[in-house]
C-alpha cells in the first residue's frame, strides 16, 4: 500500500520537528542531523568518521530523547569483549538460576565510540544485532527491541593500535558520514552557550511513532525507472576502473530504502532520482574497495561515486503515472 498525501505531509512535519530540536543541541549540522534521522527512520545504522570532540555523543543522546527513547555510549578498547556489548548470564547462588544480565545494546540509540579499537571478535558481537536486532547468548535469542540505532565512531586521523573493520561489517552501516567542526556562527553560538542541554530537551514522539514513521516511509512509491537508476549506479560502481570491490546488492537495498525515506521527509509519496542522487555518496561510499595504486594516487571512494553519478544519466520522467 502506498502512502497517502495525508500521512507523507505528516511524516515531512514530523521529521522537520525531529531535526530542529535535536538541533538545539547540536548546532549547525542540520545536514548531518537529517542524515542520521534518515538512517533511523530506514532501520539502519551509521558510521561516523571523526576526530574527538565534534559533538558525536550529544547528537546520539538529541535524538535518543527527542524520540523518548535510552541512549548507552560503549567505549571501544583492546581489552573489551564480547559479553562487554552484548551482555552475561550469572548464576545466582540464592535461587540456583541463571540471570541474564543485558549489555549496553540494549538501547534505542547506542553510541559505539572507536569502534576500530577493539579486537575482531569483539567487533563482530555487533554483527549480529546490527543486522537481525537481536542477540543469543547461551542459545537464547533476546531482541533488542525497536527503534534501534548503532551509530558508530572512528577517529579518521589516528590508526596506531586500531583494527580495520572487515568489508562484512562496514556493509552492514546504511550510510557514513562526519559531523566535522562547526562553522565560526556556529561556534560563536555554542560559545555562547546558545547550546541546550540534551536532557532539557522535549521529547517530540513515542518510539511507538517513530516505528510507525518507519512502516510509512517503506510504502513510499518507487517507479521501475528509479529503481532502474539505482542498478545502474550499483553497476557502476563495480565497472568503474578504479575500485577493486563495488557495492553490493544489500547496498543497492539500503539505498532504495534510504531513498524512500527521504522523499517521505519532503512531504512526497513519491521518490525521485533527486533522492538517490542526495544519498549515494553517504550510502555507497564506504562500500567500495579501491585499487591500492588509486589509494596511491590520492583517489577517493566518494570521488568515485561522484564521477559514476556524472557518468549514469537520470531518467527524465519522475513522477509516478
Amino acid at each position: 500500500m502506498t502512502i497517502t498525501s495525508e500521512q507523507a505531509t505528516w511524516f515531512a512535519q514530523t521529521f522537520a520537528r525531529l531535526a530542529d530540536n535535536v538541533e538545539r543541541a547540536v548546532l549547525g549540522k542540520r545536514h548531518i542531523v537529517e542524515l542520521v534521522l534518515t538512517a533511523l527512520l530506514s532501520e539502519g545504522h551509521v558510521l561516523l568518521e571523526d576526530v574527538p570532540g565534534t559533538g558525536k555523543t550529544s547528537l546520539a543522546r538529541a535524538i535518543a530523547q527527542s524520540v523518548q527513547g535510552t541512549t548507552t555510549r560503549i567505549q571501544f578498547t583492546p581489552d573489551l569483549l564480547p559479553g562487554d556489548i552484548t551482555g552475561i548470564t550469572v548464576y545466582d547462588q540464592k535461587t540456583g538460576e541463571f540471570d541474564f544480565h543485558p549489555g549496553p545494546v540494549f538501547a534505542t540509540i547506542v553510541l559505539a565510540d572507536e569502534i576500530n579499537r577493539a579486537s575482531p571478535k569483539t567487533q563482530s558481537a555487533l554483527l549480529e544485532v546490527m543486522e537481525e536486532r537481536r542477540v543469543t547468548i547461551d542459545g537464547i535469542t533476546r531482541p533488542v527491541g525497536v527503534p534501534f540505532l548503532v551509530l558508530a565512531t572512528q577517529n579518521p586521523v589516528e590508526q596506531a593500535g586500531t583494527y580495520r573493520l572487515p568489508e562484512a561489517q562496514l556493509d552492514r552501516f546504511l550510510l557514513r558520514t562526519s559531523l566535522g567542526y562547526p562553522d565560526h556562527a556556529a561556534t560563536m553560538r555554542i560559545l555562547g552557550g546558545a547550546a541546550v542541554a540534551t536532557d532539557e530537551l522535549t521529547p517530540i514522539i513515542t518510539p511507538e511513532a517513530l516505528v510507525g514513521m518507519a512502516e510509512l516511509a517503506a510504502d513510499v512509491y518507487v517507479d521501475a525507472l528509479v529503481l532502474d537508476y539505482i542498478s545502474r549506479i550499483v553497476d557502476a560502481t563495480r565497472s568503474a576502473d578504479q575500485v577493486r570491490l563495488g557495492a553490493s546488492i544489500r547496498a543497492a537495498l539500503a539505498l532504495m530504502r534510504a531513498t524512500r525515506t527521504s522523499a517521505a521527509a519532503q512531504g512526497r509519496t513519491y521518490a525521485t532520482p533527486d533522492d538517490v542522487k542526495r544519498l549515494a555518496i553517504p550510502v555507497l561510499a564506504h562500500r567500495l574497495i579501491l585499487h591500492p595504486e588509486a589509494e596511491f594516487d590520492g583517489v577517493t571512494a566518494e570521488a568515485v561515486v561522484g564521477e559514476v553519478l556524472l557518468d549514469v544519466p537520470p531518467p527524465t520522467r519522475q513522477e509516478p503515472s
